[in-house]
């Protein structure tokens, strides 16, 4: 659906952006993530068209961006961070002028009203767009990205601004967008990114670290061969027990114990060379010691965004590039 070719930037010695290459499919919602200046703009500017690239192609539905603009555009809805409103226009009228802007050859009053029911602002089409809420706002610039049914939706920073409920709405409006198009979401809310994105893209300093599903990326960028394990005794005397017997399981490089929440728990952190959960489950059971938590440890996708954007993030990069190969 659309394809990044090894697209770079260059502002006179400045590289912007160096040699991107990802791909998207059809009613896919992506994820784009990365530090403040690390490139996600010019990125985006470069699929729209805004600007050009100073290498490389982007591929939409078959059409180079360069070689063929209009066939491309006509194929892209864009939402900034700021939305393009006109805010003395009613929503009715400001819809119906992007629609007249963007060329649309659908059957304007039912496809206005199409777009507008989709994007739940039907009821507010008749008011002026400046007395509407910051989220009503928001999906009025969804909305307006919307008309021309695009195949590619951008939406930038989205949700900046909103309250709790305004977020989760506009989440579940972005949800039931996938059905009609694909989606590149940026966001600098990761845990918004990782409740709505299949997939997910982070570039950092120009160059594109990461791409993967939000848990993978996860596992990958935490510590794999770590387990951590919480289990429960009669005796004081279990703890010592436990921690005798999980250095004795095969593949145990390291037991440590690491705390005691309370009298009678014990938690332990485990360094093995394989996974080993299945044994150890069934040696607590068999020693009669219930198993209160049991995991491998990953990080949050906020931990994970931080340890790959951080300054030396080179270890934790061959990582992914190898499990994705």
């Amino acid at each position: 659906m659309l394809e990044l070719q090894g697209v770079s930037k260059v502002y006179g010695s400045r590289k912007v952006l160096d040699n991107i290459n990802f791909t998207l499919g059809d009613n896919e919602i992506l994820g784009f993530l990365g530090p403040n200046g690390a490139g996600k703009t010019t990125t985006m500017n470069i699929i729209t068209g805004y600007i050009s690239s100073t290498s490389g192609a982007v591929i939409l539905n078959g059409h180079e961006i360069l070689e063929d603009p209009v066939s491309c555009k006509k194929q892209i809805g864009y939402l900034p961070e700021r939305p393009p409103l006109y805010p003395e226009m009613t929503v009715e009228s400001f819809l119906s002028f992007v629609y007249e802007l963007k060329k649309i050859s659908l059957q304007k009053k039912d496809h206005i009203n199409e777009i507008c029911e989709l994007a739940g602002i039907k009821d507010v089409q008749r008011r002026i767009i400046k007395n509407l809420s910051k989220g009503y706002q928001q999906r009025v610039g969804i909305a307006q990205a919307m008309l021309g049914n695009p195949a590619l939706l951008i939406l930038d920073e989205p949700t900046a601004g909103l309250d709790p409920k305004q977020i989760q709405e506009v989440r579940e409006l972005i949800k039931n967008i996938k059905k009609r198009c694909s989606v590149i979401f940026s966001s600098h809310i990761l845990q918004e990114i990782q409740s709505v994105c299949e997939r997910i893209i982070i570039i950092n300093g120009g160059a594109l670290i990461a791409n993967d599903t939000p848990q993978r990326l996860s596992a990958l960028a935490g510590d794999n061969s770590l387990i951590l394990c919480a289990s429960c005794g009669d005796s004081q005397d279990d703890g010592h027990k436990m921690l005798t017997f999980l250095k004795k399981l095969p593949g145990i490089k390291s037991a440590v114990f690491s705390s005691s929440p309370q009298e009678g728990e014990y938690e332990f952190t485990l360094d093995s060379a394989k996974d080993i959960r299945r044994d150890l489950f069934r040696l607590l059971c068999e020693k009669g010691w219930p198993v209160l938590s049991l995991r491998k440890n990953d990080l949050s996708l906020e931990d994970a965004f931080l340890r790959l954007t951080a300054g030396d993030s080179s270890k934790i990069i061959s990582l992914i590039k190898k499990g994705a190969a």
